[in-house]
This record gives C-alpha cells, sequence and structure tokens, in this order.
C-alpha cells in the first residue's frame, strides 16, 4: 500500500513539474488547437490553446509506472496494461502531430486510425486469450461468477477494446470533462483490484499511478483549460482503463464506471444513424451529448461537475458490489 502512495504522489508531482516545460514549448512550436467550424460559439475563443497536453501525464505514467514495477517486480498482466495504454497512446500521437503538422482538424484518416487499432486490439485479445492468466473468462459484477466466452473472447474483447479508446476520445470534449471522469474511473479500479484479493500487485500500482498523474494533469487542463490532452492524452487513457479490466477480468464493468464515455458513443451513433435515415434531422442539438446540455445553455463547468457526479455515484455502486 505504502508503494502504491508514493507511487501516486511522486506521478502528480511529475506532472505537475512538466506543464510549466510542455505547454510553453507546445506554445512555442504553436502546437494549438483548431476549433471545428461547427463547434458551439463558446469554443472559438479556445482557438489556439495548446493541444497534445496530454503527454504532461502519460509521460508520469510511462516512467513512473516502469519504475514502480521494476521496483516491485516485472507480471505479465503489466505488460498487457502498458502495451494498451502506450500503444494506443502513440496511434493517437500520431494522429494528433499530422493535425497540428497541417494546421486541420483532421489527422489520419478513418481508415488509417481504425486500422492500427483493430491490429493492436487483436493482439491484446488473442494473447489474453491464450494467458493462463486471464484466459476466456469475465467476471460477473455483484455475483463473483465468471462467463466464459470461450472463442468469442476474442472478437468481444477487440470489439470492447476499439470501442473504449474510441469513446473516451469522443467525452474529450470540455475543459478537464474527461480528466476527472478517468481519474474517478482509475481510482474506483484500483481499490477494486485490491478488494478482490490476491490481486496482482502492479496493477494495483499503474491504477494508483494513473490517478496521480490525473491530477497533476488537472492542474492545466481544468477549467479554464490552459492544454488539451489531444488524441494522444485520450487514446491513452482509453487503452489503460480497458487494459486494466482486460487483466483483471472486469470488463463487465466498464458499463457502469465508464458510462458516461458509453453515453458520448451512444449519442454519436445515435445522431448520425438518425441524421442519415432522416436526410437531416437530429436527436441532440450536437452530438456527443455533452455538446448537447452545451448549446441547451448549461455552464461548461456545470456539465463537467454533473459528468463526475455521476460517475462517482455509479462508480460507488460498483464498489459496492465487491465490497459486499
Amino acid at each position: 500500500m505504502k508503494i502504491m502512495i508514493l507511487s501516486a504522489v511522486a506521478a502528480f508531482v511529475f506532472a505537475l513539474a512538466l506543464g510549466p516545460v510542455v505547454i510553453p514549448w507546445l506554445t512555442k512550436k504553436k502546437f494549438g488547437q483548431n476549433i471545428y467550424e461547427l463547434a458551439p460559439e463558446s469554443h472559438k475563443k479556445k482557438q489556439g490553446v495548446p493541444t497534445m497536453g496530454g503527454i504532461i501525464f502519460a509521460v508520469p505514467m510511462l516512467i513512473v509506472s516502469l519504475a514502480a514495477a521494476c521496483h516491485v517486480g516485472f507480471r505479465t498482466p503489466f505488460l498487457y496494461v502498458f502495451v494498451s495504454a502506450f500503444g494506443f497512446g502513440a496511434i493517437g500521437f500520431t494522429d494528433d502531430f499530422i493535425k497540428i503538422h497541417m494546421k486541420r482538424n483532421l489527422g489520419l484518416t478513418p481508415i488509417q486510425k481504425i486500422v492500427p487499432q483493430v491490429v493492436l486490439a487483436v493482439a491484446l485479445s488473442v494473447a489474453a486469450y491464450l494467458s493462463p492468466n486471464i484466459g476466456s473468462k469475465w467476471i460477473l459484477p455483484f455475483s463473483g461468477r465468471e462467463w466464459d466466452l470461450g472463442f468469442w473472447f476474442i472478437p468481444i474483447t477487440v470489439f470492447v477494446l476499439v470501442g473504449t479508446v474510441n469513446s473516451a476520445n469522443l467525452l474529450d470534449g470540455l475543459d478537464g470533462l474527461l480528466s476527472k471522469v478517468s481519474a474517478i474511473d482509475f481510482l474506483t479500479l484500483t481499490v477494486i483490484v485490491v478488494l478482490m484479493g490476491g490481486y496482482d500487485r502492479t496493477i494495483a500500482l499503474f491504477g494508483a499511478i494513473a490517478v496521480g498523474s490525473l491530477m497533476g494533469f488537472l492542474r492545466y487542463n481544468g477549467y479554464p483549460a490552459r492544454t488539451f490532452m489531444g488524441d494522444v492524452g485520450s487514446f491513452t487513457l482509453g487503452g489503460a482503463l480497458v487494459g486494466m479490466t482486460l487483466v483483471t477480468r472486469l470488463n463487465l464493468l466498464l458499463p457502469i464506471i465508464a458510462f458516461a464515455m458509453v453515453v458520448s458513443a451512444l449519442s454519436d451513433i445515435l445522431q448520425i444513424g438518425y441524421f442519415k435515415l432522416t436526410h437531416g434531422k437530429r436527436v441532440f442539438r450536437m452530438a456527443p451529448l455533452h455538446h448537447h446540455f452545451e448549446l441547451g445553455g448549461m455552464p461548461e463547468p456545470r456539465i463537467i461537475t454533473m459528468y463526475a457526479t455521476f460517475t462517482a455515484m455509479l462508480c460507488i455502486v460498483a464498489l459496492w458490489g465487491f465490497a459486499t
């Protein structure tokens, strides 16, 4: 427990220290956010705010987690989470760099972005399926029972991996929204891993480090944001979160603790589908859903608080299920 606390504090301090270094560097390089022309009017003032700020928490997560894993001993589950977080993060970094270098909203094309995600997801899913420590079974929340997916574990897990990463990306639309929600999610998962007993220390360590890194990053990403995390940040967070559930076989907890991400993805899919079916009509003022609230006149800080509060309540429900 002591090493978890120390690692979280180290990641927090590391992220705080990186902010004054990274943000001026991003500004100097003119790595500013290009605001989508159809974005809410209130977002126009965010034009030019440095993006790719996710580096501020991704670097501490990478370095501190490696150092902590070396201290307690490398385990295979840690490698799965590490590869998931920073493999998807590398894809996000590439997308961000192209956007900024080309001064446009589109980085990688949809095909260029999805293919490496699927390849990475397939590799992780097959490795997990063949692993004696993970296998094809998922833990059923609140029951302690297991669900054996058999060979279907691979395609379903690929869908969960890719879906979670892109859902996290969709949720990253307001200052500090994804950061706050993710910090609550990682804290919850870390506590659950400890409550399960016989846990792999490196997984709990990684979760604690993620929380510390995000808390430090929120100093610069909270409303009003001095930097945005970019795809490098959202992809890293999505990959880390789903990586932790993969190795602990808690994938079915994602719809509960990461409900905000699920809602963002579903609202976007529903909006696009309805728009095409009705030739121009919309379900929401704008998707994902947080923009619908924003265009309805709700202040950005209130939306963020609402999402964080609702996430915390759902996470308490998830914790209750494992504590009883």
